[in-house]
């Protein structure tokens, strides 16, 4: 008798065909996890096959997904892999952590000419410095979503870290993505990339400014917030199964419903806010000095530090 068939994709399912299965992943429902949390009910409205059926689909997805137990101690030897990549503030290093972390979504959001693009350019040199002096010996995934990318800044910060500004301009692979379909394509597509490069460092500049642009009105807030979603969660798949660290921008609205204080809100809502793992709002000052508070991190407390962003990058 011959062996059953491995159940992989959703089509392996029993009673799930193609058609079903399109009509799942329309859903946002896409893998076998996430059919073998449903209810026999809601399966059945969602594909259009029978509530029978939807049981023995749930029951072959439960069967067939593994849920890995750890503990702790073996997280935090896991932990002792993380990388770290400079910003060139000591300050601003010291308040997040001691860098930019891998295995981690960093955001920044702020106003226009807050200092998130000149951070994600100096982030795009110092990830190729060696370890010791607070880089990540990689190469960098540099998704441009506004047009802002700027070589020529990119070689200024790299002479003055006396690095050769033509090899570290060679380690940098930008994609200037101008749909919300071309920035998630490219995350999707990035696996074989990452391994063939050695990429450390993916950049997305900004994450929101295309969603904001394509989803319009209250009536797309919901498909706009799944996109998103997903596109982040992929962000973050990609960073715990490469090691790699991954810086965001984001834009900002001002919040009408806030009286009192700042009403400077990043766009994404929860989404980005649960997503994001941390998270910095960057403010302009007097001249070169911009504000970074960090609003969210899972290890460092609240904190606030003036970083300068010099004709050599960012400095103290």
């Amino acid at each position: 008798m011959a062996k059953d068939k491995a159940i992989r994709e959703l089509e392996d399912l029993p009673g799930i065909g193609e058609t079903s299965a399109e009509k799942l992943r329309s859903f946002g429902i896409d893998t076998l996890d996430k059919v073998a949390v449903k209810s026999p009910h809601e399966l059945s409205e969602l594909s259009g096959i029978s509530v029978e059926a939807a049981k023995k689909a749930i029951q072959a997805a439960q069967e067939s997904t593994t849920i890995n137990f750890e503990t702790g101690d073996t997280i935090l030897e896991r932990r002792k892999e993380i990388g770290r990549i400079t910003t060139g503030s000591k300050d601003l290093d010291e308040m997040i952590g001691g860098g930019v972390e891998t295995n981690a979504i960093t955001e920044a959001y702020g106003k226009f000419s807050s200092g998130k693009s000149q951070i994600a350019f100096q982030l795009s040199v110092n990830a190729q410095l060696p370890k010791k002096d607070g880089g990540l010996e990689g190469a960098v995934l540099f998704i441009d979503t506004e047009g802002t990318f700027r070589p020529e800044r990119i070689a200024g910060m790299a002479k003055a870290a006396g690095q050769d500004p033509k090899k570290i301009l060679e380690n940098i692979i930008v994609v200037r993505a101008i749909t919300t379909e071309q920035q998630m394509l490219t995350i999707e597509r990035a696996e074989k990339l990452i391994q063939e490069k050695n990429i450390k460092l993916i950049i997305v500049d900004s994450l929101t400014s295309l969603f904001r642009a394509e989803f319009l009105g209250r009536g797309a807030l919901g498909e706009r917030q799944q996109k998103l979603n997903s596109h982040v969660h992929r962000l973050q798949a990609l960073a715990d199964k490469f090691n790699i660290a991954i810086y965001v921008t984001n834009q900002v609205m001002d919040n009408p419903g806030i009286l009192f204080g700042d009403p400077t809100t990043p766009i994404g809502g929860n989404v980005l806010a649960h997503a994001a793992t941390t998270r910095m709002y960057m403010r302009k000052s007097k001249e070169e000095k911009r504000i970074v508070r960090l609003v969210d991190s899972p290890s460092q407390p609240e904190g606030e530090c003036v970083i300068k962003v010099t004709p050599d990058g960012i400095k103290d």
